[in-house]
């Protein structure tokens, strides 16, 4: 199967019909809960929707962040987040972005993040390299004397002496679509040992950063490791290096 054509063309539908919903409070409004207990809007529904419309006649399992899973028994699993940054998009921040994991056999395959409104493509294929927009991309070089991270830490760390390592902070309320800006060079690292995010969150540029050149860890510094589910937390660091590694692991 083509994942990339198929992707895309589920992206290009749903900001088609979503977009008008960006920014509207007033337009929106609760159609139930996810699996974790989080509320879903109806922009989120009408965006599942969409995906399943073209997922569903695959075949394949499917974890989305508002149905939780469906098993197929397949040898394929398609996890979406249909829109990454749900709170940014119905507030009218601009950061926001459709998530698109495939994995075969539990393994992953392909990754696409789509941010909307700068028409921007992230995608992977395993072992061919990170894009965006058909351009290569991968992490920036280590450089101590100019760090910029996005964070969302727990309640022990000492945020002070971490600022004192780092230039800049930029939080913007998106995991995913943070991560791709790890991968293209933008940031150095994002992190999250709340934890709070969940493998829809992740799965998609999960692939495209380690095909930047991105190092992927749990709190303790070791190899990521999650379960294609809608409901589990889990703690992630995204580091461009080891030394950016090394910097924030030191500090939990």
């Amino acid at each position: 199967m083509m994942w990339d054509e198929i992707g895309k063309k589920i992206a290009k539908e749903i900001e088609k019909e979503i977009m008008s919903y960006y920014g509207r409070k007033d337009k929106s409004y609760i159609v139930g809960k996810s699996p974790s207990g989080d509320k879903t809007e109806i922009f989120d529904k009408i965006s599942e929707d969409i995906a399943l419309k073209y997922l569903k006649p695959l075949n394949v399992n499917v974890v989305s962040e508002e149905l939780g899973i469906i098993n197929n028994e397949s040898e394929w699993t398609v996890v979406i987040d249909p829109i990454d940054g749900s709170f940014n998009f119905i507030n009218g921040i601009p950061f926001f972005a459709f998530c698109f994991g495939v994995f075969k056999n539990n393994k992953p395959y392909y990754g696409l993040t789509y941010e909307f409104l700068t028409k921007s493509f992230y995608e992977a294929y395993k072992g061919k390299g990170a894009y965006l927009n058909g351009k290569k991309i991968k992490v920036k070089d280590f450089n101590p004397e100019d760090i910029t991270i996005s964070y969302y830490p727990n309640k022990k760390m000492d945020l002070e002496k971490l600022r004192n390592k780092i230039k800049r902070v930029r939080i913007f309320g998106a995991f995913g679509l943070e991560m791709c800006y790890v991968a293209k060079g933008s940031l150095d690292a994002i992190f999250d040992v709340r934890p709070k995010v969940r493998a829809v969150d992740i799965a998609s540029s999960y692939i495209i950063c380690k095909e930047a050149g991105a190092l992927i860890t749990d709190k303790d510094g070791n190899e990521l490791k999650f379960e294609l589910n809608a409901t589990d937390r889990i703690n992630v660091i995204v580091a461009n290096s080891k030394e950016m590694l090394d910097i924030i692991l030191e500090l939990l």
